[in-house]
């Protein structure tokens, strides 16, 4: 069974090694992120390539026709959400763009991602399907 990095510092930073020196646990967790390199174990699991694309860290005023011209540019854009919060009316600060083919898609989360877009820097990825609770 594999940690993570952060559970391994967590576990090493409990009481019960309150009286390892800092250096010994550090070189621990070190070693740890070695060996999860070695093994090609990520944190991250990547989505399977799709149509549709996940946008994180919009500006809280960014609207879907300016998510729309920007993604554009990299081929037909078919439709574009920008999640709003009930409450204050403004961007949760992530969207969702489809696009026409996958090979648009593709362009289009190599040419956006790390962009800065109404001054924020975005990141955008390929969508994950929409698990189903309890399945």
């Amino acid at each position: 069974m594999a940690l993570r990095a952060g559970l391994v510092r967590r576990f090493l930073s409990t009481p019960v090694f309150a009286s390892q020196s800092r250096a010994a646990a550090t070189a621990a967790s070190l070693a740890y992120a070695s060996v999860a390199d070695s093994n090609n174990i990520s944190d991250k699991a990547t989505a399977e390539p799709s149509t549709t694309l996940f946008v994180a860290g919009l500006n809280k005023r960014t609207t879907p026709e300016k998510l729309n011209e920007a993604f554009s540019q990299f081929g037909e854009v078919v439709n574009v959400k920008v999640v709003i919060d009930r409450d204050s009316g403004f961007s949760k600060g992530f969207g969702f763009v489809n696009y026409a083919t996958l090979e648009d898609a593709e362009k289009g989360v190599k040419g956006m991602d790390a962009q800065v877009l109404d001054g924020w820097v975005i990141f955008t990825e390929f969508a994950r399907p929409k698990r189903i609770p309890g399945q």
